[in-house]
């Protein structure tokens, strides 16, 4: 791992555990186990390091979510990586809003260009477009949950929930 990712990782590790109020450049350097100045080589400031985190943790969401879809070439197949994706990585990006609503909602502009591409191809993705989108909220919605711990749906309920979700992103099949 590069150390731009490590001192990206560290912001959410405070963020995880202490809050985005503790979010600082010495904060962030501490917790990287660097200097402040090692940490100003790799970012002039607060906002490009989360600016440069969000970029990463993006790009490794597409990336996950283009090696799932490789693996299904059926109706539904982008549905379904955004799905697993989102659902198994949910601090990953979390982190970076919390940061990016906190600090200048300008930051959030990247995540909002992603969603607009992956709502478009979620709507060409060979299923029912308002049904594909139905689920998209509904996968959204149970991350936003699992965030805030809104009631999250645990146990069997969260499974059933889940398999039901996935059967949708199925009913098209040819």
């Amino acid at each position: 791992m590069d150390k731009k990712m490590e001192l990206f990782e560290a912001a959410q590790r405070i963020i995880n555990s202490r809050g985005v109020s503790h979010l600082t450049l010495e904060n962030i350097a501490k917790e990287a186990g660097m200097s402040k100045g090692g940490l100003l080589y790799h970012y002039p400031n607060k906002n490009a390091l989360i600016e440069g985190g969000i970029k990463g943790v993006l790009e490794n969401y597409a990336k996950e979510m283009e090696n799932l879809n490789s693996q299904d070439t059926q109706n539904g197949h982008f549905l379904r990586s955004y799905a697993e994706v989102s659902l198994n990585n949910p601090q990953q990006l979390t982190s970076g809003l919390l940061a990016a609503i906190s600090t200048n909602p300008e930051l959030l502009q990247p995540i909002q260009d992603h969603y607009q591409n992956w709502q478009g191809k979620i709507e060409e993705d060979g299923l029912d477009p308002v049904l594909a989108t139905i689920v998209r909220l509904t996968i959204d919605g149970l991350w936003f949950c699992d965030l805030f711990g809104l009631a999250p749906p645990e146990g069997e309920l969260r499974k059933d929930l889940l398999e039901r979700l996935f059967q949708l992103t199925q009913t098209e099949q040819e």
